[in-house]
C-alpha cells in the first residue's frame, strides 16, 4: 500500500466517524426534543446550525475519499466540518455561561412554544399554561453538564477527529 492510499484510507475513515458522531449528536438532540418533550431555547437551537452544515460537508468528504478525488479536496472538507464544530463548541461555552449566570445571555432568548391549540377556545388557556423555555435554566442536566455542556464535548471531539483525518498527508 502507498502512502497515498493510506492517506486516503485515514481521510475516509475519519469523515465516516466524524459525519456519523455529527449525525448521531444531532438526532440525539432532535431525540430529546420530539420524543423526550424538551423544548429547546433558541440558543439550542443555533447550536444546532455546525451540525446542519457539517453533516452535508461529511457526506461531500466521504464521497470525496470513496471516488479517490485529489486528497486536498477531502482534507478541505474535513478542515471545514473542524472548523464548524470549533465553532459549535464555541456556542456552547457560551450558551453554558449563560445557564450558569458567568455572563449575561442574549436580551432577547425566546422560541415558540410548541403545542399551543388552533381553537379559539382553548388558545387563550394555551397561551398562559405554555412558556417558551428560557436560554438561562438548563433544561436537564446530567453528571452535572446540560445540553449546552455536552454540545461542548462532542464537538470538541468531533473537531479532533475531523481535523487529526485533514492532517494526514
Amino acid at each position: 500500500m502507498t502512502a497515498a492510499s493510506v492517506a486516503q484510507r485515514q481521510h475516509l475513515v475519519g469523515a465516516v466517524f466524524v459525519t456519523l458522531g455529527m449525525a448521531a449528536t444531532v438526532g440525539g438532540a432532535l431525540g430529546f426534543e420530539h420524543i423526550g418533550g424538551y423544548i429547546p431555547c433558541a440558543l439550542c437551537l443555533l447550536q444546532r446550525n455546525p451540525y446542519y452544515y457539517g453533516i452535508p460537508l461529511g457526506l461531500l468528504a466521504i464521497v470525496s475519499s470513496a471516488l479517490k478525488l485529489p486528497a486536498w479536496t477531502t482534507r478541505t472538507l474535513l478542515l471545514l466540518v473542524g472548523v464548524l464544530m470549533l465553532v459549535g463548541a464555541g456556542m456552547g461555552v457560551y450558551h453554558s455561561g449563560v445557564e450558569w449566570h458567568f455572563w449575561e445571555g442574549p436580551s432577547t432568548c425566546a422560541t415558540a412554544a410548541q403545542g399551543i391549540s388552533s381553537d379559539v377556545g382553548d388558545l387563550l388557556s394555551d397561551l398562559d399554561a405554555k412558556h417558551a423555555p428560557s436560554c438561562t435554566d438548563a433544561a436537564l442536566r446530567v453528571l452535572g453538564l446540560s445540553f449546552a455542556g455536552w454540545n461542548v464535548i462532542a464537538s470538541l471531539i468531533l473537531a479532533a477527529i475531523a481535523l487529526r483525518a485533514a492532517a494526514k498527508a
